[in-house]
């Protein structure tokens, strides 16, 4: 739940970098989150609570992608990829598994802290 939380802190912030922990605890608590909404919108008959959610988490789910690419040293526009059918899915999701460099980029400090590497 910490994880989901800090990334709603930052619900704007495209700049620095995510852990992969950070960008799939979200993504996990999130599609947890949309799953329940979708049976309450089921089990009272309106289609509401659901998209309402998808859309006021969709600018934090966009940050917290392109932090995550930043980690692993890639642009934010590589977001993009995924717009290509199935191929820019599988890039997409190797991009997000991948670990972070080690070290500082040009995207800012390492997540880990310092002594990730050991």
């Amino acid at each position: 739940m910490n994880w989901y939380v800090e990334v709603l802190k930052k619900y704007a912030v495209f700049n620095g970098r995510a852990r992969r922990k950070e960008y799939w605890m979200f993504t996990l608590f999130s599609v947890i989150v949309s799953i329940v909404l979708a049976a309450v919108d089921a089990a009272i008959g309106i289609q509401a609570l659901q998209p309402i959610y998808v859309i006021a988490v969709l600018l934090p789910t966009l940050a917290v992608a392109v932090r995550r690419l930043h980690d692993t040293n890639r642009s934010g526009w590589w977001i993009f990829i995924g717009l290509v059918p199935l191929v820019g899915f599988i890039v997409m999701l190797v991009f997000l598994v991948s670990e972070g460099n080690p070290g500082d980029n040009k995207y800012g400090a390492n997540p880990k802290g310092p002594l990730a590497h050991f």
